[in-house]
């Protein structure tokens, strides 16, 4: 087992800290302060949350950076992408693309490229929404976020927790519960550019405890720009009963994408030419896309005993997507799809000042990809035409297995200070079968000159990646008011699919290893008064970065550095919630060298799309009532994005924007609210997403001002 030299130092820091940590929580109490103690905790914030360690726990006492968004903000939001809501988050910048596409950053530059997503896992109710190996850039939008229950961010690597793909952080959805449904609720809103959205829940309980119930929306939005509109279907069915000693979660959800894709526009600072910006380069461009889940869980308390948990899960993942490759030469489409089963057990037992916690997952999943472009190249130079043929360019399918367990254990040293270390071993195989000619022909053999077609296609072939992943923390309360923690921890993610046999060039093989993280955070979590602030400090270095180099063969050998300063902080007073978040961070090359495109990457530049300071603020603002029992609430947000550089060379820059969003909530006393939202109050020009590519400045822009309205009844 090889575990990178400097993580291996971490572990020996923290371990020379523990002496003087613990004398610290030894200090003398009596009996009196002690109960006084715990009944001011017991009395105290009890946001649960359950991604760090897959049990539920205290936010506030859980030694981590999370971020918990609850039912009534997600309302409140109404979001139209996944963004709106996200981005709420310290060290998280979601930026839009076209339609309900999006590019993630969690702790982590902007991150784009075939195994970008491979970066952060995207999990409902805890398991992975897609197999390892098999991510998608914009696999968010198969999430009922609109109309969740509590959505989780944890940010930095969490793989000695999940396993792959957790590397940069986790988003977990949770989905209600029927009990936390109404009877039945419909509602309607409508926009500009004939935006239009209705959705709906109902639920019903017996007599005995067994509760179902669905819940959904459909929305159309022909869009803002130019051939750019999006039809969008979400339901979700549920059912809660008890179950011998345990309870029973069922659910199952479907979700359906028709969307016209907008592209680039081009030129220095175009987003700023209203016409240019309404525009769309790639009329033709489109994105179909379905998916569907069933999963259950049984959870039993006391399982093993008094003060123990057992969750055993399974899960059945359906995926499809087409869509045109509009930003490539010839335009090529795309088809892929996944059917793959997972499951999964998780338990706690505690034992005096001992806590374990374990779990084991397995999947198993069947993957396939075709990439098929229609007529001739035109659109490039003639070189750069003839070497893509049209026709079949890559058609494979890929079987997959991965097995991965975790053991960890907390130690309670002192009733205020617990030391906690955790590892997991993971295992991932593929099987990839190849349905074309083998190497860089036309589908027919023909060949594509001396040096052959762009397009490489491995000989049938199987992978196997071993990665384990531990993690080492210590937390201190030296009062139910302050938490503060230490951890050092490391993420992987084993190489896509499409890094290892979707090849260009001479490229016939490509001996990729998993990308690595190690990560090192400093946390303080406290309360005062009507205060409360989290705060962490951290520093990664990721190893086995995938890249594609100047030859344009994909390799691993990558380095990149992280580090970073995040708060959140949130006043509830009386009548107004003030909620403030934010990151200062710096995310650089560690590495230099020649890449695709004409790029040179140089050591301790910035890596292009890393924003050095992002944060947002929130105002609530309880206005009063015109009826008896109604309240009626201002809210006003705003977001600052800094600049941020636009290629490896750091020769070329966004300036970054501000932005405003206001919302007039009123919840009347007739069970019906109404809202009415306005996005980007003050009319900025800018850019959702900016960038610089084949010497040309490209962006996606912003939406101008945009005002909503909604109606929503729920039953008592």
């Amino acid at each position: 087992m090889i575990i990178a030299h400097s993580i291996m130092r971490i572990p020996l820091t923290l371990v020379a800290l523990l002496p003087l940590a613990a004398s610290a929580a030894d200090e003398p109490t009596n009996a009196g302060t002690e109960t006084m103690t715990e009944t001011m905790e017991e009395s105290g914030p009890q946001d649960i949350v359950v991604t760090a360690t897959r049990n539920r726990q205290s936010a506030f006492q859980t030694p981590a950076s999370i971020t918990r968004i609850d039912d009534q903000t997600i309302a409140d939001i109404g979001s139209k992408h996944q963004a709106d809501v996200l981005n709420r988050g310290a060290g998280v910048y979601i930026q839009r693309g076209s339609g309900a596409e999006s590019l993630t950053a969690i702790r982590s530059p902007v991150l784009a490229g075939a195994g970008a997503c491979g970066s952060f896992l995207v999990a409902e109710d805890s398991l992975p929404i897609r197999p390892v190996g098999f991510c998608n850039l914009n696999e968010m939008f198969e999430l009922n976020y609109e109309q969740a229950d509590q959505i989780e961010v944890l940010r930095g690597p969490a793989s000695s927790m999940f396993g792959a793909t957790a590397v940069h952080g986790v988003v977990n959805l949770l989905t209600p519960t029927v009990r936390s449904l109404h009877e039945y609720e419909l509602g309607i809103e409508g926009g500009p550019d004939s935006f239009r959205r209705v959705t709906g829940s109902w639920s019903h309980q017996d007599p005995v405890g067994r509760g179902f119930g669905f819940y959904g929306l459909a929305t159309r939005a022909p869009g803002w720009r130019d051939s750019s509109g999006v039809d969008e279907a979400k339901l979700n069915l549920l059912g809660d009963w008890d179950v011998g000693y345990g309870s029973m979660r069922m659910r199952a959800s479907g979700t359906v994408l028709n969307q016209e894709t907008a592209g680039f526009i081009q030129g220095y600072n175009s987003y700023l030419d209203e016409d240019l910006a309404q525009s769309n380069p790639n009329p033709e461009a489109f994105r179909d896309a379905s998916s569907a889940r069933v999963s259950a869980h049984y959870q039993r308390p006391d399982a093993f005993g008094d003060d123990s948990e057992l969750t055993v899960a399974g899960i059945y993942r359906r995926s499809r997507m087409d869509f045109m490759q509009h930003f490539l030469i010839g335009k090529p489409i795309e088809h892929n799809a996944q059917t793959s089963y997972m499951l999964s057990g998780t338990g706690a037992i505690e034992r005096g000042k001992f806590t374990t916690r374990f779990a084991l997952d397995a999947e198993t999943a069947s993957s396939e990809l075709t990439e098929f472009q229609p007529g001739p190249a035109t659109d490039g130079t003639p070189p750069a035409n003839a070497i893509r043929p049209a026709g079949l360019h890559y058609d494979y399918t890929v079987d997959s297995w991965t097995v991965g367990g975790t053991v960890a254990l907390e130690y309670r040293i002192r009733d205020r200070f617990t030391a906690t270390a955790a590892v997991r071993a993971d295992q991932t195989n593929y099987d990839y079968d190849n349905r074309m000619i083998d190497g860089n022909t036309a589908a027919d053999g023909t060949p594509c000159g001396t040096a052959g077609c762009l397009f490489s296609r491995p000989a049938d072939r199987s992978d196997r990646f071993d990665n384990v992943s531990p993690s080492l923390t210590l937390a201190w309360r030296p009062s139910w008011t302050n938490t503060l923690y230490i951890n050092a921890s490391t993420g992987f993610r084993p190489p896509e699919m499409t890094e290892l046999y979707r090849l260009q060039r001479q490229q016939a093989e490509a001996e990729l290893q998993s990308e690595n993280l190690d990560s090192v955070e400093l946390g303080w979590k406290t309360q005062f008064g009507f205060v409360s602030l989290s705060t962490a400090l951290y520093e990664m270095k990721k190893h086995n970065v995938i890249l594609r180099e100047t030859n344009g063969f994909n390799v691993s050998n990558g380095a990149t550095r992280h580090r970073g300063l995040e708060y959140e902080a949130r006043y509830d007073g009386i009548r107004t919630i003030v909620t403030l978040s934010g990151t200062v961070a710096r995310h650089q090359y560690d590495f230099s060298r020649a890449i695709e495109g004409g790029e040179t990457i140089v050591s301790g530049n910035d890596v292009d799309t890393a924003p050095r300071n992002v944060h947002s603020l929130s105002v609530d603002v309880e206005l009063g009532s015109l009826q008896k029992y109604d309240t009626v609430r201002l809210v006003v947000e705003g977001t600052h994005v800094g600049s941020y550089f636009l290629d490896a060379a750091n020769t070329a820059r966004y300036d970054g924007h501000d932005v405003a969003n206001l919302r007039l909530l009123w919840n009347s006393d007739w069970n019906v609210g109404f809202a009415l939202r306005i996005d980007n109050l003050f009319d900025k020009q800018y850019a959702d997403r900016a960038d610089f590519a084949f010497g040309n400045y490209r962006y996606f822009p912003a939406r101008g001002r945009a005002v909503f309205l909604s109606i929503d009844y729920a039953s008592n």
